[in-house]
């Protein structure tokens, strides 16, 4: 950037690049919509106001000009798409800047499926930013295929483009002062801390903020988002496929605490992505729901550049990045155009840049079970009772309940009249040959059975069915594919959707991954579920940092207690 010409551009001496015309732009520092036109030399705005000298002029006709949207806690992997066919979906959107930790490819390939993800965004028109995974793997209670100590820590925190250190899933760590999680913390320091901690309340609450974390994006009841804004945290406000949280969190949203809020999707489907959108469908919905469209913008752009200190990013001003979003309509918040960079990169919701595709090769074949039989999906009773993880819909939180197990020939099976499903989870990193067993309520299954290698944080494979015969065939059909998903039922497989990237993403287009995730969900419903994202509701079952009760490749764990249990 030759910044002496940004200035005289700035000043109206010499000619803009591009001036965007007759915009009446949103100011995200004092709410206020302009009628100006904006001048932009190179990557930057010039300046705002009455520019009229330029190489190129479009005019905005009246359009709003808003700053392109930051998404400011994602697991783009939970898309299940790679990483230019997530820019297809995400960037027509108008959002054009991720911060993300990538904990879910580096719990399967450590640094270098980290570095797969960055080398392939660096080609493509939006901004990703890093956070170092805190917690890879996230607890002791399950088998991940890497493990990032404080040492590779160190070396990520270095990397261009980091911005510190991503969510502490390990509350119960830091909670114990347990010396590695407080390490890698200290390793962050002067850089920002990401939070975790569903449920965590009182002096536990101020004991995790103390240790340096400064964000939250697990609250559930808007009474646990009051106390942690109370204590110094900024919330962020979840709304993804599986985690609804912006209808209980919105009143949290006031002239007077709003700069401490943001908008998050956490886990967003690639089905979500291309019918409902990315941030915008969460800005859309807050609208909706009665919030002010500046204000809305304002938690999805400036708010978070400030918050993780992205210097040029978050508003329509002098100096700043010229990514921007086009709309005819606020209230409605459909993007006309993109630009980003100054350049025009989508329109009309279609995208207008080519799509870079890796052709790394070592993310392929993560699959690496140890070979057993059906046998092995044997559950044994304990007692005439069994602990029973039960969904919560709309959450991602688990309740811990008992009930009475159905028990066949000295088996516990399926009692699909009361909803009681049987859930395995099968390591696939290490042929370690471990298999969780326990049961689940809440999917609705009559028939069949559903499997995934997506599975929170560790990616093992897991599967949730009425029999064993069908689950063995789901498992075996997503160890056959190198990962994925897959519905199986009458003993044989109706439907799969290859992820060969890290059993975690498609090699296909974002359109053929929506069909084929469509047709499983489709399926699915007709076995049974009445789940909205069955898939990604059971992608969560295995992560034992959610509470109540969880199932690994290792057990049942007791989330509140952090143990695993019979």
């Amino acid at each position: 950037m030759d910044l002496a010409r940004l200035i005289s551009v700035a000043k109206g001496k010499l000619p803009a690049d591009l001036i965007l015309a007759n915009a009446r732009v949103v100011n995200v520092f004092n709410g206020e919509i302009e009628a100006v036109n904006v001048a932009v030399y190179g990557d930057r705005i010039a300046g705002v106001g009455d520019y009229r000298q330029s190489k190129d002029v479009l005019d905005l006709d009246g359009r709003y000009l808003a700053p392109a949207l930051i998404n400011g806690h994602t697991h783009l992997e939970s898309s299940m798409l790679d990483v230019g066919q997530y820019a297809r979906a995400v960037v027509p959107r108008g959002t054009l800047a991720v911060v993300t930790d990538l904990h879910e490819i580096a719990n399967v390939s450590g640094l270098e499926g980290m570095r797969y993800v960055l080398d392939c965004a660096r080609r493509l028109p939006f901004e990703l930013f890093l956070q170092a995974p805190s917690c890879v793997p996230a607890t002791d209670l399950e088998t991940s295929g890497a493990n990032l100590d404080a040492a590779a820590i160190r070396r990520v925190l270095r990397w261009r483009g980091v911005t510190g250190l991503g969510e502490v899933m390990n509350f119960p760590g830091v909670l114990a002062g347990d010396a590695g999680v407080l390490s890698k913390i200290a390793l962050a320091h002067g850089k920002i801390v990401d939070g975790h901690a569903p449920g965590v309340t009182g002096p536990d609450l101020n004991a995790y903020i103390a240790a340096g974390i400064r964000s939250d994006h697990e609250s559930v009841s808007l009474e646990e988002a009051r106390e942690k804004l109370r204590r110094g945290m900024y919330v962020m406000i979840r709304e993804g496929s599986s985690e609804k949280n912006l209808e209980a969190l919105l009143p949290l949203v006031t002239d007077k605490t709003y700069k401490r809020c943001l908008f998050v999707v956490d886990d967003r489907s690639c089905v979500d992505l291309l019918q409902d959108g990315d941030i915008d469908a969460v800005v859309r919905q807050a609208i909706d729901r009665g919030l002010d469209p500046v204000r809305a913008i304002q938690l999805a752009t400036i708010n978070p550049a400030e918050y993780f200190r992205l210097d040029g990013l978050g508003a329509v001003a002098p100096g700043y990045m010229a990514n921007l979003i086009a709309l005819s309509n606020l209230a409605t918040f459909q993007a006309d155009m993109v630009f980003y960079r100054g350049h025009l990169v989508a329109k009309e919701g279609k995208p207008l840049f080519s799509v870079y595709q890796s052709r790394n090769r070592k993310l392929r074949r993560t699959m690496n079970i140890k070979p057993f039989d059906i046998g092995a999906l044997r559950l044994v009773p304990s007692g005439e009772t069994g602990l029973v993880i039960e969904v919560v819909p709309g959450q991602i939180v688990t309740r811990k309940v008992r009930e009475r197990v159905r028990v066949v020939d000295g088996t516990v099976v399926a009692d699909t009249e009361r909803d009681v499903l049987k859930l395995v989870v099968v390591e696939r990193h290490r042929a370690t040959g471990n298999i969780g067993l326990g049961l689940v309520r809440g999917f609705g299954l009559k028939q069949g059975a559903l499997a995934s290698s997506v599975a929170h944080d560790a990616h093992n494979v897991i599967a949730v069915g009425t029999n064993d015969t069908d689950i063995f065939t789901a498992i075996k059909e997503i160890e056959r594919i190198e990962g994925g998903l897959a519905v199986a039922s009458g003993g044989r497989v109706l439907v799969s959707l290859p992820l060969p990237v890290a059993g975690l993403l498609s090699d296909e287009p974002l359109e053929t991954v929506v069909d084929r995730l469509g047709k499983l969900e489709r399926l699915a419903g007709d076995l049974g579920t009445g789940l909205v994202s069955p898939f990604s509701t059971l992608s969560f079952l295995a992560l034992p940092v959610i509470p109540e009760l969880r199932l690994t490749d290792r057990g049942l764990v007791d989330v509140n207690a952090f143990r695993l249990v019979k």
